[in-house]
């Protein structure tokens, strides 16, 4: 259950009007970081790179879709998941990480293209699922780091009926783990912050800065990109199934 120091677990439960979800990670990996995700469809791929080159590409991609605008507000996560990898082997084809011939190249992005993208569909099923039914008797606001067409990717999904609103660091222009992006979220929600839940995957994006500002907070632990230890004390309640939260 959910636990906090100061309130007995019956009145925290009975406290709780509203949730905060993130997106990336939470929803569609279940809790496991992205660049895991990613590795592991290389190795399931037989991808010839080894994982030291692939964390530089994969940290070259993201840092390029976060300073440009490759991804439009209207583009599905299909596409953004395409030109991610794009730009992953287009950096390790230069750097030297992955030797191969185009045509090679190419068949082994849309493998793991079609191996991710298969995954995510199934666990944002499941998270759809989950949702439904918590959305019956809360409100719920989306609050991501993203490109800019989360809104986009919630239709693809179809999660988008279950938030009232979105806020999105691409159109705020704050990003996490800055707590303001929590605290436009509880604003949005119209509540206290001890009367909302943030759920995500991200100890230091997600639930500190929902702690901070007095959330309550569940932290869905998946495979990290590190394996950096954090305070457990922290988050009020720890899942590894989107379907615990019921």
């Amino acid at each position: 259950g959910f636990i906090r120091r100061n309130y007995p677990l019956r009145q925290l439960k009975a406290m709780i009007k509203g949730y905060i979800f993130d997106y990336g990670a939470t929803l569609d990996t279940a809790g496991q970081h992205w660049g895991k995700v990613l590795w592991h469809a290389y190795e399931r791929q037989q991808v010839p790179v080894n994982e030291a080159y692939f964390r530089e590409a994969y940290v070259y991609g993201e840092r390029t879709l976060g300073r440009t605008s490759l991804v439009k507000p209207d583009d599905t996560f299909h596409k953004t998941l395409e030109v991610k990898l794009r730009l992953e082997f287009e950096y390790l084809s230069w750097q030297g990480g992955l030797n191969v011939d185009e045509i090679t190249s190419c068949r082994l992005q849309q493998s793991v293209l079609q191996d991710v993208y298969a995954r995510v569909v199934a666990t944002t099923t499941h998270s759809r699922e989950v949702l439904e039914r918590l959305h019956e008797h809360y409100p719920m606001v989306l609050v991501s780091n993203f490109y800019g067409n989360v809104g986009a990717v919630l239709k693809e999904f179809r999660l988008a009926h279950l938030f009232s609103d979105i806020v999105e660091s691409a159109v705020v222009g704050i990003r996490k783990p800055d707590p303001r992006i929590y605290r436009l979220g509880v604003e949005r929600l119209g509540l206290r912050p001890e009367e909302v839940v943030v759920v995500g995957d991200s100890f230091h994006k997600d639930i500190e800065p929902a702690h901070e500002i007095g959330c309550q907070t569940v932290w869905f632990r998946g495979e990290g990109w590190t394996e950096q230890q954090y305070d457990e004390q922290i988050p009020n309640r720890i899942i590894t199934d989107i379907a615990q939260l019921l």
